[in-house]
């Protein structure tokens, strides 16, 4: 009885048998496939892997930087580059931001010295939609070239559509710098953050209530 032939397959003649030669070539191929399979595999998976570094550093070293970067302080300079009573605007170089940002990770900001160690620091951004405001000190205001939005030299707000003033840095003197806390820029979230919580306080009743409250169950008391 005859197997039928399979596809694919070389014709035997009937009544032929297969040599073990013919056996062990037939073996050699079949492993030799095996074997370059396996390969390609391999090249694949670490040309892929080759690629993915890249990729995964751009999309999570942000993350593995934010501890870092969004916890820092920088340097405006030294206190004397602030005259007191004046308003100067001075870039400072993002932390978040890697050198191949270039000049794109400078940011903006305005300095105004009150007096002695006395400082505010403003966000050159707009309450309103963010566009940056300018300084305008025969005024003394900040104005938006946008929609019209003006600032007191304190940041407070004084006209137009923003609802509220201007945003400030924290900032501190350390040694003889001036030093803002520059890893977030500052938004009503991270004011809220910094503020501390307002806590209801319970109104203690006064001693003549007290009394009217006693002379009041002690008539209730007697009968009518």
């Amino acid at each position: 009885m005859t197997t039928p032939h399979e596809p694919g397959q070389p014709t035997q003649p009937e009544g032929t048998i297969e040599t073990p030669a013919a056996t062990s070539q037939k073996a050699a191929r079949h492993s030799r496939r095996a074997f370059l399979f396996k390969l390609s595999l391999a090249l694949n998976g670490a040309v892929g892997a080759v690629l993915a570094v890249p990729i995964l550093g751009y999309i999570l070293g942000p993350a593995f930087r934010k501890n870092s970067s969004y916890n820092s302080w920088v340097s405006l300079g030294p206190v004397s580059d602030f005259p007191e009573g004046e308003t100067r605007l001075v870039d400072y170089r993002n932390p978040v931001t890697t050198v191949s940002d270039g000049a794109t990770g400078n940011v903006p900001c305005w300095v105004r010295r009150i007096e002695g160690k006395k400082f505010q620091v403003f966000a050159i951004n707009c309450a309103h939609l963010g566009c940056p405001v300018r300084w305008f000190a025969q005024s003394h205001l900040f104005l938006c070239p946008c929609h019209g939005g003006a600032y007191y030299e304190d940041g407070s707000r004084a006209s137009g559509p923003p609802l509220r003033g201007l945003f400030e840095y924290q900032h501190k003197i350390e040694g003889q710098n001036l030093m803002i806390f520059a890893g977030e820029m500052p938004t009503l979230s991270t004011e809220a953050c910094n503020k501390k919580p307002l806590v209801r306080i319970e109104t203690q009743p006064s001693s003549n209530s007290t009394e009217q409250a006693a002379d009041q169950t002690r008539s209730s008391a007697w009968p009518a």
